[in-house]
């Protein structure tokens, strides 16, 4: 939807009504996305306080009327909003982002490294010095441990959720509640 917006012709004229009212469309569309979240995730989004209050005011309405009002309310407010970071937290919640796909990956490829070797730990805890380093040595520990012995990956598991909340993911708040990130580069 990167190019949904077309303010203006390329002739230099204002944009025509049927322009106008697809773009109107388009954050309309937007907004019914957002609606479709639960409160929590909403919550997380850095969305205008406004927004997150008639969106949150959406969910609590039951009858049709109101609700489509309030869907064109919204829209009314996406106006004054820049829609792109909206459309990218959306694209990376539905999976559809390559860059929440490359991070995650990233994520992975870290946690396959310390797995693998005690030199890569100490390269990660060089990279990243706000880690736990005890926490993350006791985890990479029982992690090799449950790969040797076939248990279930619990550690593996919690290793990658430790990774998550180190290495920040682009387009993310850093020090945001549970995996909502910032943008760094690869180790």
């Amino acid at each position: 939807m990167s190019n949904v917006f077309n303010n203006g012709s390329h002739d230099g004229m204002p944009p025509s009504k049927s322009q106008l009212k697809r773009d109107m469309d388009a954050l309309q569309n937007i907004g019914r996305a957002l609606t479709e979240l639960p409160a929590a995730k909403l919550k997380k989004m850095a969305l205008d306080e406004g927004l997150l209050a008639a969106v949150l005011d959406y969910q609590r309405f039951t009858a049709n009327g109101a609700k489509r009002r309030q869907l064109q309310y919204i829209g009314k407010l996406m106006r004054d909003i820049d829609p792109e970071p909206i459309e990218q937290q959306l694209a990376a919640l539905r999976g559809d982002s390559s860059a929440h796909t490359r991070w995650l990956h990233l994520v992975e490829r870290w946690r396959e490294r310390l797995l693998e070797d005690d030199k890569n730990v100490q390269i990660f805890i060089d990279d990243f010095p706000s880690a736990d380093v005890q926490q993350l040595r006791t985890t990479v520990r029982n992690a090799r441990k449950e790969r040797e012995e076939n248990k279930p990956p619990k550690a593996t598991r919690q290793l990658f959720q430790m990774i998550k909340e180190l290495i920040p993911e682009q387009g993310r708040q850093k020090n945001a509640p549970e995996d909502d990130h910032d943008e760094d580069e690869e180790a």
